[in-house]
C-alpha cells in the first residue's frame, strides 16, 4: 500500500496506510449521511478526539487534512495544542481547578454548564483577550453532567453576561445505544431544541453530537459537529496519557 511521507518537526515519518484509510472511512460516513439527509457535507466538522493518541500521531493526521481536534482532559489538551497548530475542542467535564488551562488553549468548548468552572474559563479568556466558542451541554436523562432541556434558555441568558465566551450551540451525550439507530431520538431532541430556540438566539446554529458508533446517524440528524475517536485512532486504555503533573483521568468511550 502507498506510504505519504511527511515532514513533522523536522524528521520525515511515515503516515501509517491504516490512518489515511480510518480517515477516509470516517469522511465518506459523513458524505453518504449528509446525501441521505439531503446535506452537504462542509456543514460537518469532523472533530478528531485524541484522548491518549501520541503528539506524533496527532501530527500524522492534522498532515493527514484533519483540522479539528479534541481533549477531555485539560493536561492533555496543554501539552498537545501547542505543538499541533489546529483547532482544539475541548469535549471533556469544566473543572474549575483545571479551568485556567481550558481557557488557554481551547477554541470551542462542548460542555458550557453553570458553575464556577465556567465563570473562570470566561474571566481569564477576556483578561488574555479571547473570544472561546462554547456550546451548553444539554442532559435528557437527568443523569449525567449538563443542563436539563427546560433550563437551556435560563443558562443561555446567564452565560451571554459573562465576558470572553460566546455561546454558539447544544451538545448532548445520549445513553449507551446498541445499535446506533437507538440514539436518533436524542439527536432528533436537541436538534428541536435548538429549533426552537432560534428565533431568540439566532446565533445558536452548532449541533455537537454523535461519536465513532452512531455519527452518521448524528449527521442524518442534523448534527454540524461530530466527535470522533476511536473510528479513527483505534480502541485505546481507559486511563490517559499523564500530564506534567501525573495525574491520570476517566476514560471516554
Amino acid at each position: 500500500m502507498r506510504e505519504d511521507r511527511e515532514a513533522v518537526a523536522g524528521t520525515s515519518v511515515v503516515r501509517p496506510p491504516e490512518l489515511d484509510a480510518a480517515i477516509h472511512a470516517v469522511r465518506s460516513g459523513i458524505e453518504r449521511a449528509c446525501i441521505r439527509a439531503g446535506r452537504g457535507p462542509a456543514e460537518v466538522v469532523l472533530v478528531a478526539v485524541t484522548k491518549t493518541v501520541p503528539v506524533e500521531l496527532i501530527r500524522l493526521a492534522r498532515a493527514g487534512g484533519l483540522e479539528h481536534f479534541g481533549e477531555n482532559h485539560a493536561g492533555e489538551l496543554a501539552e498537545k495544542a501547542p505543538l499541533v497548530p489546529a483547532t482544539w475542542h475541548f469535549v471533556g467535564k469544566l473543572q474549575s481547578g483545571t479551568a485556567p488551562r481550558v481557557a488557554d488553549h481551547a477554541d470551542v468548548i462542548h460542555s458550557a454548564e453553570p458553575g464556577r468552572a465556567l465563570e473562570r474559563v470566561a474571566s481569564r479568556a477576556a483578561r488574555h483577550g479571547r473570544r472561546i466558542r462554547f456550546l451548553a451541554q444539554v442532559d435528557f436523562t437527568g443523569r449525567r453532567q449538563g443542563v436539563g432541556p427546560d433550563d437551556v434558555e435560563p443558562f443561555l441568558r446567564t452565560a451571554q453576561r459573562l465576558p470572553g465566551i460566546e455561546m454558539v450551540g447544544l451538545m448532548t451525550l445520549p445513553p449507551l445505544a446498541d445499535p446506533p439507530e437507538a440514539t436518533r431520538p436524542w439527536f432528533a431532541r436537541l436538534r428541536e431544541l435548538r429549533d426552537s430556540l432560534h428565533e431568540r438566539w439566532p446565533g445558536l446554529s452548532e449541533l455537537s453530537m454523535g461519536m465513532s458508533g452512531d455519527y452518521e446517524v448524528a449527521v442524518e440528524e442534523g448534527a454540524t459537529m461530530v466527535r470522533v475517536g476511536t473510528a479513527l485512532f483505534g480502541p485505546r486504555p481507559g486511563g490517559r496519557v499523564p500530564d506534567s503533573r501525573g495525574s491520570r483521568g476517566r476514560g471516554l468511550r
